[in-house]
């Protein structure tokens, strides 16, 4: 495949750093895009951003033509719990979230559905609709993701269905879209690796390919519809590096920013990147 022709790539970075330092290091591997946790990814507090920080990635994106980068919510945050102190919680992490990416206007914001525990997944369904209601505004500048799950324990989302139902409930749909996940897709069952154009076929009559705004490409340590979740490097798990081609490579998928969150540190994360480009 042409240079030319090789999709936004990047990576799942370390925030620690900041902002700026994120940016030179996506730079750093070959990246034009990559993705950040917003605050901490096991605990509630957000993250402090300086202008000057926000200002020098904006830089650092406009200058270098970057993609869409996304900011990933934390795994605290869920969205449909049946609690309402936990699920108001989520409201003002995720208010808080889209607030700090207004400063980064036409990027991401990727959010798991949540996990539903005891409750129907029709009332899960319900309360993961109203926590994006509550926490979204009109004219935001961000596009929210939820992300396909690999139907582990009580998850949301492992279903193209099931987003679907979330999308039919909001209020503001024109501001959602939707972020695959290769590793998740293969553990709910879904065989991207054998059978992409039937998957992504499922995907658009349940919820319209148009929606599909980014990818997390991953490979996963576990067989098909295991329902586990376990991440493996590119190339070393199921879906094997020519399932992880075929998905850069399918025209469904064109122009994505694909994101890797495999198992690796940034010097791992540049490998695999630079596998990736010299197989297409």
């Amino acid at each position: 495949m042409p240079l030319s022709s090789v999709p936004p790539l990047g990576a799942h970075l370390s925030s620690a750093r900041g902002l700026t330092a994120m940016g030179r290091d996506a730079l750093s591997i070959g990246a034009n895009t990559f993705q950040f946790f917003a605050r901490n990814p096991r605990g509630a507090r957000a993250k402090t951003r300086s202008e000057e920080d926000v200002s020098g990635l904006r830089v650092v994106l406009q200058e270098h033509g970057f993609a869409p980068i996304l900011a990933h919510a934390p795994y605290t945050l869920n969205p449909c719990a049946a609690d309402e102190e936990k699920r108001s919680l989520a409201v003002r992490m995720l208010r808080e979230d889209l607030e700090l990416m207004e400063q980064l206007p036409g990027n991401y914001y990727n959010l798991h559905p949540g996990s539903r525990l005891t409750q129907t997944r029709e009332e899960a369904v319900r309360r993961a609709a109203r926590t994006l209601d509550e926490a979204m505004f009109p004219g935001q500048k961000s596009l929210v993701l939820l992300e396909t799950m690999a139907g582990k324990g009580s998850e949301l989302g492992a279903s193209f269905e099931e987003l679907r139902m979330i999308l039919d409930l909001c209020r503001q749909p024109e501001d959602l879209g939707i972020c695959l996940d290769t590793c998740h897709l293969w553990d709910a069952g879904y065989d991207v690796r054998d059978r992409l154009d039937e998957v992504l076929e499922a995907l658009d009559r349940a919820v319209g390919l148009s929606l599909v705004k980014a990818v997390h490409l991953n490979d996963s340590l576990n067989p098909l519809g295991s329902h586990k979740d376990r991440h493996a490097n590119i190339g070393r798990g199921a879906l094997g590096l020519e399932g992880a081609l075929t998905v850069l490579r399918h025209p469904a998928l064109r122009g994505l920013p694909f994101i890797l969150e495999t198992p690796a540190d940034l010097k791992g994360h540049g490998a695999e990147l630079r596998l990736l480009k010299t197989s297409l």
